[in-house]
């Protein structure tokens, strides 16, 4: 229901939102460039200024202070009414003030898109829906984000979502201020709410009649400073019954011209002093700083319009069909999908088919959909987890119609998806087969798990679940892949022979007259190797603006792309791509402990190679031998002579002092602490054996502060790149 609420607003009223947007992000502008005009004016009462005025005003119809400080007088001449801006000093004109034909365009533009009534009907109803959404999407994202705790942590996941995200994030305290006052706004038109309007001082019949005193005498007008003043109107001249009308920010009424005495004072109510600021705070007028805020906030919408409505479509479009399906109560496999921005239906439809083209009848559905399956044999539960290891949004209600559920038990199979950068990695799966195991359904296999959407590990599973099955199962995922560019190698520097482990790094650029993509040190580049159009993924070591692409690479017995990579020699050519990987970066302005093994060390070089000197950085490396395949070694010294890299260990496992990258963490505990105290980051990169190691010993190490690696992962103090 949430979803709904944020999205179902954004959708119907988008367009409408980015004209108000930008028409509001425009207006903010304004009082801050008529706040540059604002002469001082402290110490100097309005009867002051009123006297200097009139001496060069003599047909002077009113005075105004704006909201921002300005002073403006309104005269007759010749050809009618006309209005200059003044140094309330002196009286002097500083200018001629007219109000801009653009502005007071724009003006009718966002208050009723220039329809009258009907516009600014149409104009309430967007900013009631944008304020309802500013807090569903706060929600959303806190949910997201697995609570208020961590609304500052980075935003993950597709870059459409890290965008939405973060501009929402950043956004939303000023769309929330400017859609509930421009509601409010709208009500104050329509007269829902009391806006004070009605409450006015009653003319005054009754006045002295005699000689009009010195307008710098009244005493009434002596009494107000300048900066209380809003309006100040002239009796017309020659006539002795008329009266000034004085209006302040502490209420208004009228001054007697022939005893300067305060009549029929009224003093500003409540309604009258609410929606005084709420326009202030809509409007900017009076606080100029906090309009440039809100039309910087109000330059969100168009962002968050466009990657809204993309995350929608993709949603809408995530359910893939696939032929051959049959009803729940025929099915001999039923295959059911938890989801939240779509990419798991994909995975599921791949299976789907797959299971189809092997005889078996399948029905697949959403979690959501859980209802008892007569015929089947076993039951397959793909489940993505939501934020802090909460249910997506397909599957929100499967726990409630499990417990419900009467229908035959069955083997089954659950396969996690997730993201091992979040503390809670697959922690949703994790529940749904405890929880099943706890009713009684057997196991068909134990939970599996499959990071950031890694075919490779779908494809494994799937031949797991083949021989299970007693059938011949291949799961080919083809994940929709971005143009490829061609580069040629210029370099290799070979190693590993010696401890029969080749490794090499690779330097590449762009073949011919092409360019390099734009990339990062810690991104990931996608590989095709001869043969195959499944890419084979390795993180950068360098950074685009070092004029070339590196990557280390570790020849797999029989790998496909590892094999062809190593076998490449300068001047040859791959075809690759760039897929961006921001949440594997080094934070800034803090100390970073880097651990990786073997290749792992490649994205380490990168983030090393674009240091600066005393930034902090350490490393922590694992190797077989130094004599054969210490990655990187002169790179290192280099980079510790010059101050980018402040501490390296190593760690060597075919040696006779024999050790592995987690026990010189274990060694180093009492310094690992220090620096996780000042607030260090810790990087790891390389193998799952070694990243599961390292990550007990940092556990260990960090526990005497009562801290943990699930603690620092929630945080983004905690991140890693494993294979």
């Amino acid at each position: 229901m949430l979803r709904q609420l944020h999205s179902i607003p954004g959708l119907v009223l988008g367009l409408v939102l980015i004209v108000l947007s930008v028409s509001g992000a425009i207006l903010s502008i304004d009082p801050a460039m008529e706040r540059l005009d604002a002469r001082p004016i402290a110490g100097i009462s309005v009867a002051q200024m009123a006297e200097r005025v009139v001496d060069f005003y003599p047909d002077i119809e009113r005075i105004d202070r704006r909201a921002n400080g300005v002073i403006v007088v309104t005269y007759t001449g010749p050809d009618g009414y006309h209005s200059d801006l003044i140094d309330p000093e002196n009286g002097y004109e500083l200018q001629p003030w007219t109000a801009s034909p653009f502005m007071l365009w724009l003006k009718g533009l966002h208050r009723s898109f220039l329809l009258d009534d009907t516009g600014r009907a149409v104009a309430g109803v967007a900013a009631g829906g944008m304020a309802l959404m500013a807090l569903t999407g706060l929600l959303l994202l806190v949910a997201a984000l697995g609570g208020w705790s961590r609304l500052t942590r980075p935003v993950r996941g597709a870059q459409t979502r890290r965008w939405h995200g973060t501009a929402g994030r950043l956004a939303v305290p000023m769309l929330a201020l400017s859609a509930l006052t421009g509601a409010m706004m709208s009500l104050y038109n329509f007269e829902y709410l009391p806006d004070g309007s009605a409450d006015e001082p009653d003319f005054p019949f009754e006045v002295d009649g005699g000689p009009a005193l010195p307008v710098g005498q009244l005493a009434a007008l002596q009494a107000v400073p300048l900066d209380d003043l809003y309006r100040l109107t002239f009796p017309v001249a020659g006539d002795p019954l008329d009266v000034f009308g004085l209006q302040t920010n502490d209420g208004s009424g009228y001054v007697d011209q022939a005893t300067g005495e305060a009549l029929n004072w009224l003093p500003t109510t409540t309604a009258q002093a609410v929606s005084a600021w709420v326009v202030a705070l809509h409007t900017g007028q009076g606080i100029w700083w906090l309009g440039l805020l809100l039309g910087l906030g109000a330059l969100a919408i168009p962002v968050l319009s466009t990657t809204g409505t993309l995350i929608w479509l993709k949603r809408r479009g995530g359910r893939p069909k696939v032929a051959g399906l049959v009803r729940a109560g025929e099915a001999d496999l039923v295959i059911l999908v938890g989801s939240e921005g779509g990419s798991t239906w994909g995975f599921a439809a791949t299976l789907a088919t797959a299971l189809i083209d092997a005889g078996r009848r399948v029905h697949l559905a959403a979690m959501n959909d859980l209802k008892p399956y007569p015929k089947a044999q076993a039951l397959l539960v793909l489940a993505a987890t939501y934020g802090d290891g909460e249910a997506p949004g397909s599957a929100k209600q499967f726990l409630t119609l499990l417990q419900r559920n009467t229908g035959p038990t069955m083997p089954v199979a659950v396969l996690g998806f997730g993201d091992r950068m979040f503390a809670q990695y697959c922690g949703y799966a994790d529940t749904v087969a405890a929880a099943l195991q706890a009713d009684g359904w057997p196991q068909l296999l134990e939970t599996a798990r499959i990071d950031r959407q890694s075919v490779v590990d779908f494809a494994a599973w799937g031949r797991d679940l083949g021989k299970a099955l007693n059938l011949p199962l291949v799961l080919d995922h083809r994940l929709a892949q971005p143009d490829t560019v061609e580069l040629e190698l210029i370099s290799r520097q070979d190693f590993g022979e010696a401890v029969k482990a080749p490794a090499a790094i690779l330097s590449f650029v762009a073949a011919g007259a092409a360019k390099l993509p734009r990339f990062e040190a810690g991104d990931l580049v996608g590989i095709l190797p001869e043969g195959s159009d499944l890419p084979r993924y390795y993180s950068l070591a360098s950074s685009r603006r070092d004029g070339m692409l590196q990557i280390s690479v570790r020849k797999a017995p029989g790998g496909l792309c590892s094999g062809q990579l190593h076998a490449l020699k300068p001047g040859g050519r791959i075809r690759a791509f760039i897929r961006p990987n921001p949440d594997f970066r080094p934070q800034p302005h803090k100390p970073v402990i880097m651990v990786a093994a073997g290749c792992g060390v490649g994205p380490m070089a990168g983030f090393l190679r674009g240091a600066k000197a005393g930034r902090g950085m350490e490393l922590y490396y694992g190797a077989r031998d130094p004599g054969s395949d210490y990655l990187y070694e002169t790179e290192l010294a280099g980079w510790q002579s010059d101050g980018r890299l402040s501490h390296l260990v190593t760690a060597f496992s075919r040696v006779e002092d024999k050790a592995y990258v987690q026990d010189r963490i274990r060694a180093d505990a009492d310094h690992l602490r220090e620096q996780v105290a000042r607030g260090a980051q810790i990087l790891v990169c390389g193998g799952s054996p070694m990243a599961k190691a390292v990550a007990t010993e940092v556990d260990a190490a960090l526990a005497p502060l009562g801290l943990s690696v699930a603690g620092l992962k929630a945080e983004g103090r905690y991140l890693e790149d494993v294979y």
